[in-house]
């Protein structure tokens, strides 16, 4: 293939993300992790950005355990390849729940060897649809860019539901696109054109500035975080700092009326 297959590791354990980067050998079967996420919650808000090839992703996480994860993502994401991680004690519960396009369960903890050898799998699956899914995109993309009135809606009506919707936590850019009859190369591409925004910056700008208003009010984060549509209270935490430049508390502390 002419570039790595991307990876991404979906686990609320830090060192659990820690050791799948470390105890493979990426380099070697083509691959690269791109990316990480301790919650489903958070993967949802960043996968478009980081399109993976291949998802690791932890059964067992808060907010958005992994069985929500991959019913959410295979609807917007038919060719990402999941491999679902799951404790003993939580293995029929994996395969009574997912009835969906699932790659692989594997068990924890894993066993080197054993992630190779699923890994290797599905490169193979990949390289079989490659070229398939370079041409149907190739020519959906086509149609598009010789019609630009491709899709169902504006940029001006898209702006508007997101104003109304930007507090569901499964809003993302693969939603929008789909909901409103682009595909997600297109629509990426035509909103920063007519934004000026990357739809995620577009979207968490929007998230943000509630946020702000909220904690002006003196409301508690783990409150205003499920209010503006990031229940997860740690990835809640980190955008509002990097927004804002300090923390939530912080915030409150120094704006609260």
């Amino acid at each position: 293939m002419n570039r790595k297959i991307r990876v991404m590791v979906i686990d609320d354990e830090e060192s659990a993300r820690r050791l799948m980067k470390a105890a493979i050998k990426w380099d070697e079967l083509g691959m690269e992790v791109v990316g990480e996420a301790a919650s489903g919650i958070e993967a949802i808000n960043i996968i478009d950005e980081i399109k993976p090839d291949i998802a690791f992703v932890d059964i067992s996480m808060p907010f958005m355990d992994g069985i929500e994860f991959t019913q959410t993502a295979t609807g917007r994401y038919p060719n990402l390849i999941i491999i679902i991680m799951t404790a003993i004690d939580q293995f029929e519960y994996a395969r009574k729940c997912v009835s969906l396009p699932v790659f692989d369960y594997m068990l924890k903890p894993m066993v080197r060897d054993e992630i190779t050898k699923v890994l290797e799998r599905a490169k193979e699956k990949i390289s079989k649809q490659k070229d398939y899914w370079e041409e149907l995109k190739e020519a959906a993309e086509s149609e598009e860019l010789a019609d630009p009135q491709a899709g169902a809606g504006s940029t001006e009506m898209i702006e508007r539901y997101l104003e109304e919707n930007f507090t569901d936590s499964t809003l993302n850019l693969a939603f929008i696109a789909q909901h409103f009859g682009f595909s997600s190369s297109y629509f990426s591409r035509k909103f920063k054109a007519d934004t000026g925004k990357k739809f995620v910056e577009y979207l968490n700008d929007l998230r943000m500035k509630k946020a702000m208003e909220l904690a002006g009010s003196g409301t508690k984060m783990y409150l205003t975080a499920s209010e503006v549509g990031i229940p997860d209270p740690n990835y809640f935490s980190r955008c509002f700092k990097k927004y804002t430049g300090m923390s939530y508390s912080d915030y409150v502390t120094e704006n609260s009326k």
